[in-house]
């Protein structure tokens, strides 16, 4: 339990209602044509049960919304309660984008929920500290978000990829999942977002347009999104490095 949360809870007061959204309903078209990518096994189990677990395990969240392929719903239904995941509530049909996917997710969740945070799969070497350390922030600011800080030279490009721009890398970041909020300012967002027809590629930019500050934490470049096959092999040396420090 991370110390925000102690003090709150030495103080007598009750805890926060959190619910988690997994997003699992990508095509998985640049990692393989035979298996969704979040049956691929890393280490021996599962992409979709590695990032249910590191939820599960964590005391800020109290519920877990699964979103996945409507073929698939069934079949992630099984696996994660084979798996002993306990708190998942509901796993239900995603939609063609990333972004409507979400927003069913949110929809789904508690209607007490005052916190949501919203988890892509791929990234199932989150742990249970680094969600906790995401949650605790935006307990403070409203709206959090998992990043690690860019060390690369960024250039901005023209269509035919010649360089206009080299962008000053200080205060630059490279942002992850899970991005959690306030549960009233990611309902204002993602409504607005659909109303006005805007394509996001993370729910943190439909939280900015609308002029909520987002802060980010630093969890490190570990907490790294399987989108290639090469992808599995760099995250199971980073699981041999964790538990040999263990």
């Amino acid at each position: 339990m991370g110390k925000l949360s102690s003090l709150i809870r030495a103080a007598g007061h009750d805890k926060r209602f959190c619910s988690a959204v997994i997003l699992a309903a990508g095509s998985g078209k640049r990692f393989s044509d035979d298996t969704a990518k979040q049956f691929v096994e890393i280490a021996g189990e599962s992409i979709l049960v590695r990032s249910a677990k590191a939820f599960e395990a964590s005391e800020e969240v109290d519920e877990i919304v699964v979103v996945t392929r409507e073929t698939d719903v069934i079949g992630c239904r099984n696996i994660l309660a084979k798996a002993g995941i306990t708190k998942v509530t509901r796993v239900i049909g995603g939609g063609d984008t990333r972004q409507i996917s979400a927003k069913r997710g949110f929809d789904a969740v508690n209607p007490a929920a005052e916190y949501v945070a919203i988890h892509d799969a791929a990234r199932c070497l989150v742990t249970p500290e680094m969600i906790e350390a995401v949650f605790e922030c935006a307990y403070v600011t409203g709206a959090a978000a998992a990043a690690s800080r860019n060390s690369d030279t960024i250039k901005r490009t023209d269509a035919s990829d010649r360089v206009k721009e080299t962008i000053d890398r200080e205060n630059t970041w490279l942002v992850q999942t899970p991005q959690i909020f306030k549960a009233d300012i990611y309902r204002a967002a993602s409504y607005l977002g659909e109303r006005d027809h805007v394509t996001a590629t993370d729910d943190c930019a439909l939280c900015e347009r609308l002029g909520f500050p987002v802060h980010l934490v630093d969890c490190g470049p570990t907490n790294m999104k399987i989108t290639y096959p090469a992808d599995v092999v760099i995250a199971e040396a980073i699981l041999k490095s964790r538990e040999a420090v263990t």
